[in-house]
């Protein structure tokens, strides 16, 4: 009985020196999905008391606004934060430069670097302030408000105040070597493993406290974001955006095409709901939008005016152009794939010069409906009357007259038809 106490003890003993660290993986733009994601792993980490949060970085910037909600949530958060730009090659550029500032521990793999955090302004300026090539007084006042907030930042931290400045005003990035040489970050480290053993007995500042950081032992538990999080991802990537615009442009078009086929046109609507909400997560360009429908209307219009291939051509052109112009790659750090966006002209073009051949080859063919398909057809005279002729054509009576002089039971062929009075001449033998 006294050993199985002492067994017990021993277990609870080292139970407790057991840091229990909840681990995270970003690796992708900073986006409105990058920020709930961070929100959740913080509430979670409190509701199931986890030591700290160990956060995988690998992003190449993305939203101001995203960052900074991202940054809050890290300044309040209850347990350190260690963020760990990982693995070997990745990167924590423009957003994930500040985000790398404000963690509690900043930790990067060999072979990646930080930096490149100057804010790219998605508004142009006016035109006699881009000959004068100076910055106008908004992007003034943007510059200045991130560096006043990245400055903020490393005094927090007490990290390298000046490079931070310079990485804002100047563009400039470094190595994590460099990095650890100037005091941008905490640690180099070839994994999670020796990054934990490294940064062992540390001291942090913890909101209003000073905690002394425990990781010699540890359990690592991955956090997956919720359902709802990972498909605010998937549909947060501009790629995805753009192929949910074309879904709902293409399963319209075809409902308009064909009216009561149903199933385009449902599809078409829910992408197109999708498409919005993306737009709406994401920094898109109204000019690129309004060109990419431009060119799918003159490509439309193509088909139905005679325009000898220049509408067909502007449309194309309008249209690649306008995917290209979509989403402001600077600014998101992250634009439309250019192999999807050659597809997806080269399959609008294909889809309009199909369309234009049937309807080139449905207008020349004999009408088979409607009045005018009885131009030609044999008629047989079954009566004569004082103003013409009693005709059977297609199986229906008619009244009939010609200029020539017809005989009963007599073959002729209609010539046109006058309301409802068919003109009729001899029928060659």
């Amino acid at each position: 009985m006294k050993y199985l106490l002492l067994l017990l003890s021993f277990i609870t003993w080292v139970s407790a020196q057991t840091s229990t660290i909840m681990h995270i993986n970003i690796e992708s733009a900073v986006s409105p999905a990058s920020a709930s994601y961070l929100k959740e792993a913080v509430k979670e980490s409190s509701k199931k008391n986890y030591d700290y949060i160990l956060m995988e970085l690998d992003t190449p910037g993305g939203l101001s606004s995203s960052m900074r909600e991202m940054i809050k949530d890290i300044l309040n958060s209850p347990v350190p934060v260690i963020a760990f730009v990982s693995p070997e090659g990745a990167r924590a550029a423009s957003a994930g430069t500040y985000i790398l500032y404000a963690s509690h521990i900043a930790a990067m793999a060999p072979g990646t670097n930080i930096g490149a955090a100057t804010p790219v302004n998605i508004m142009k300026p006016p035109i006699e302030d881009m000959k004068k090539n100076t910055p106008t007084a908004l992007e003034k006042k943007i510059l200045n408000d991130s560096t006043a907030y990245i400055k903020s930042l490393a005094q927090l931290r007490n990290r390298n105040i000046s490079w931070a400045v310079e990485a804002v005003t100047e563009g400039k990035s470094l190595s994590s070597k460099d990095a650890l040489k100037l005091n941008v970050i905490d640690a180099v480290a070839q994994n999670i493993e020796d990054l934990l053993h490294q940064i062992d007995t540390k001291k942090v500042k913890l909101q209003d406290k000073t905690v002394t950081l425990d990781t010699k032992e540890y359990s690592l538990v991955s956090f997956e974001p919720d359902w709802k999080t990972k498909i605010l991802m998937k549909i947060s990537d501009p790629n995805m955006a753009y192929l949910f615009m074309m879904i709902a442009v293409y399963g319209i078009l075809f409902e308009f095409i064909n009216p009561g086929s149903i199933f385009p046109g449902v599809i078409g609507l829910i992408s197109g709901i999708t498409a919005l909400y993306s737009f709406n997560m994401l920094p898109f360009n109204y000019a690129g939008l309004m060109l990419i429908i431009l060119g799918i209307a003159l490509m439309a219009a193509e088909i139905f005016i005679t325009g000898f291939g220049i509408l067909g051509i502007g449309g194309a052109v309008a249209f690649g152009l306008g995917s290209f112009l979509l989403f402001d790659a600077q600014t998101l750090q992250n634009g439309v794939s250019i192999p999807l966006i050659v597809l997806f002209s080269l399959t609008s073009v294909l889809f309009f010069l199909i369309s234009l051949r049937y309807i080139i080859k449905s207008r020349s063919q004999k009408i088979v409906s409607g009045i005018e398909q009885m131009i030609g057809s044999n008629a047989r005279i079954i009566d004569i009357t004082p103003n013409g002729y009693l005709v059977r054509c297609h199986g229906e009576i008619w009244k009939a007259t010609s200029d020539s002089e017809m005989k009963k039971n007599q073959t002729a062929v209609v010539e046109s038809v006058l309301g409802l009075t068919l003109k009729l001449k001899p029928a060659k033998e």
